[in-house]
């Protein structure tokens, strides 16, 4: 959850480079004369024949099967009301972000200024023949009910009203799992509802379908209960009237077993809380503020289980875990429509996942050693990397036996390979690491905070939660550079190594720092100059326990700034020199490159060596590394030294850690393509251990080119260089970092800082 959210932020994400969110990319190769003489005239005129010939190709020639229309227009756009089809587009472009993100389809966003019904079914019914699905969004009610139960019985594919549907079946998981937990059979159970919008509709649908009895479920509207005695009830809310006579909220909590909100925040009371039966269950969805908060909720029932719309709680009902997934399975079968049996097998897959034991890279992003089912954990995680697999083949299937699916699917585990590759987990990791540092943030020290974008990342760093930012420097320039650039600083300790308020500190500092290095030709005079000095003083704050971490060098060399973290806070126990790793945030997934920055031409023991630091911390990260040591050659081809020497480091590797999936020597390509490793190599590791995500390079030549390359070239994204070795996290930038550069690398040093100050502790 982000603490603050400025609106200035806000505005620059969605304005800079190219306008928007989101941009059409060709799939195919649009290079040479040929190329767009098959993509359009004359060559696109073969796939038009043959669609005409039977349009079931066009799933086969275009991209309809894997598209869907995000609509809307725009009358009930979050909780800013009707603000017209134009101010909804940046939540259209959102949705289509997540859909892209989390389950690879494609979308297009269109936004509709019609408010009638009727023409806006007509409009969308049109849209048919471009759409394999069509994804309703912020529609108000009553219109919306009408718009997608007229365009599911008029068009031929899926169709789902998201603010309805996605909360129903998020919630319904959450609620088969609590009862479970509390002992308690859906059937018998109480249900009391504060809300009667679309989404409060839909849950209770579901939750009926699932065996809830109406005659036990309560619902408020903003009136009072909805009962048979009131006159002003529509049609879709007399179907919710019970035969009671009229009781206030307050009055219906007592004795109430499950508690839905979908209303407006702090409604309700610890009181009415208390009065609920044993073991109840509270779904305080209204956000961003929940009908009652997790702490008042808690602090008055030690049996109760909670979930709320909030991601910094836990038990989060957030429809990312729906909505993705649910399309997936349809498109992929290519259903015509997404029915009743396919949102119950979506809850049921859900409910199911949330008892299965969960990866470490959730167990990562969440700062837990295990998350498993209970009253905390009754719904998986949003950034649980399984839930493509999981719910997507159930939604597929249901597809399949309630004859709606017009293309089935008949190798299911193929099926599931297909999807995990369809998205790489760059996206997770970095999710992951971003939750993960937040949940337990550390000081970091700014050497270099007299730079624009390094105070733009530390104020984000600061508004998200993942650090404690402390910006050395002069204050009068730092606090220029902010003010003139639009930067909010405030409340962020500024330390000036050179004034005159720190000559105490400074002092202190020279004599730990003498005594370590005084038969390593530093004087008792250089020492005191050197605490002037901002990475030598940084570096001290962190051997001190001043600060937890340091981040550097975005104006400096590199030795210059790894010179007095070696001489000021040293290396590891077992440690001989330290390593420089690259994280390449690549299409197929993140590759950990090493060495890409300290060493030239490691021996055989020193590569080595790097290979298992390298692999200590791909493994921080919940990643399973399995690694390719390159050379070029592959396992003897050649007899030169340099081959000979990545030969012997992979032994001198397996001999210290047998059980590290790691082979070499090999050429890059090799090591990707399992065919040829297979056919050719039959007996290496690589074969059958799933793909690699690590590589080692020869020399430092060897690696910075390869990560220079695959960055400037090969389109990925970057992170590093992470320092592995150092006792304590000092961490440097590469020159020139952009603010994200540079944000990333701070939520690397809050994680290290997690880690070896968790392996401190133990010690």
């Amino acid at each position: 959850m982000h603490k603050k959210l400025r609106r200035e932020d806000a505005l620059e994400y969605h304005a800079k480079g190219r306008p928007g969110k989101i941009e059409v990319i060709p799939t195919k190769e649009a290079k040479t004369q040929r190329d767009l003489s098959l993509a359009y005239s004359p060559g696109v005129a073969e796939p038009c024949m043959e669609i005409h010939e039977n349009v079931e190709n066009v799933y086969k020639y275009t991209a309809k099967g894997n598209l869907v229309a995000v609509i809307s227009n725009g009358t009930a756009v979050l909780g800013l009301g009707d603000i017209g089809p134009e101010a909804g587009k940046p939540v259209m472009e959102g949705k289509g972000v997540l859909f892209k993100i989390f389950a690879d389809i494609d979308v297009f966003d269109i936004e509709i200024n019609e408010k009638d019904p009727e023409k806006f079914v007509e409009i969308v019914k049109a849209l048919q023949p471009t759409f394999g699905g069509v994804n309703l969004e912020d529609i108000k009610a009553p219109e919306c009910f009408y718009i997608e139960q007229r365009l599911k019985e008029e068009m031929n594919i899926p169709i789902m009203h998201d603010d309805q549907h996605g909360t129903a079946i998020i919630s319904a998981a959450a609620l088969l799992n609590a009862l479970e937990l509390q002992e308690k059979k859906i059937d018998e159970v109480l249900i009391l509802v504060n809300g009667a919008g679309a989404a409060a509709m839909a849950c209770i649908d579901l939750y009926e379908a699932l065996g809830a009895k109406r005659e036990k479920v309560l619902m408020f509207d903003s009136k009072g209960l909805i009962h048979s005695k009131r006159t002003d009830l529509d049609d879709r809310k007399k179907r919710f009237a019970v035969e009671r006579p009229e009781i206030s909220l307050e009055e219906a909590f007592k004795g109430a077993d499950v508690f839905i909100g979908l209303s407006k925040g702090n409604v309700v009371s610890k009181e009415m809380v208390k009065s609920m039966a044993n073991n109840p269950i509270v779904f305080a969805m209204a956000n961003p503020d929940p009908e009652i908060s997790w702490e008042d909720a808690t602090s008055v029932r030690n049996d109760i289980i909670m979930a709320t719309g909030r991601s910094d709680y836990p038990n989060q009902v957030n429809n990312v875990l729906g909505f993705p997934y649910i399309f997936r399975g349809a498109l992929d079968v290519r259903a015509t429509r997404i029915n009743e049996a396919m949102k119950l097998a979506a809850v049921k897959a859900l409910a199911e996942l949330t008892k299965t034991p969960v990866p470490d890279i959730v167990n990562m992003a969440y700062n837990e050693n295990n998350i498993v089912f209970g009253p905390n954990y009754i719904i998986p995680k949003p950034l649980d990397p399984r839930l493509i697999s999981t719910v997507s083949p159930a939604v597929a299937k249901a597809a399949m036996e309630s004859g709606v699916a017009k293309k089935p699917i008949t190798n299911w585990s193929a099926y599931e390979i297909e999807l995990n590759k369809r998205l790489g987990i760059d996206n997770q990791l970095i999710r992951a690491l971003g939750s993960k540092a937040r949940r337990d943030p550390k000081r970091v020290v700014f050497a270099d905070a007299e730079n624009v974008k390094v105070l733009k990342a530390a104020q984000i760093a600061n508004d998200e939660g993942i650090a404690i930012p402390i910006l050395l420097g002069n204050p009068s320039i730092i606090n220029d550079l902010a003010e003139s650039n639009g930067i909010n600083i405030e409340g962020l300790e500024i330390i000036n190594p050179k004034g005159t308020e720190q000559e105490a500190r400074r002092v202190s500092f020279a004599e730990v720092f003498f005594k370590k290095r005084q038969r390593r030709g530093i004087n008792k005079y250089e020492a005191g100059k050197l605490m002037k000095d901002r990475n030598y003083f940084g570096c001290m704050m962190v051997e001190q326990g001043d600060a937890d971490a340091m981040i550097s060098g975005l104006s400096r060399n590199y030795p210059d700034t790894i010179r007095p973290a070696l001489q000021v806070i040293g290396t590891e126990e077992g440690v001989s020199k330290i390593a420089g790793m690259y994280i390449m945030l690549t299409k197929k997934g993140p590759l950990f490159l090493a060495d890409t920055t300290v060493n030239f031409n490691p021996t055989a023991e020193e590569l080595a060596d790097i290979t298992l630091l390298v692999a200590k911390e791909v493994r921080t990260f919940g990643i399973t590394p399995r690694i390719a040591m390159l050379s070029y050659s592959n396992f003897g081809s050649s007899e030169t030294p340099e081959a000979i020497t990545v030969r012997n480091a992979r032994t001198i590797v397996k001999q210290k850690n047998p059980s590290l999936i790691v082979d070499g020597e090999i050429q890059g390509l090799v090591a990707f393509n399992k065919d040829i490793l297979r056919e050719s190599y039959p007996f290496s590791e690589l074969v059958d251990n799933g793909d690699v995500n690590t590589l080692i390079f020869p020399n430092l030549s060897a690696g910075n080119i390869a990560y220079n390359l695959l960055q400037e070239v090969g389109g990925a994204d970057a992170i590093g260089p992470v320092l592995l070795g150092l006792k304590k996290p000092v961490h440097v930038l590469q020159l020139g970092s952009s603010t994200r550069s540079i944000l990333n690398m701070v939520m690397i040093a809050v994680i290290d800082a997690q880690y070896k100050m968790k392996k401190a502790d133990k010690a």
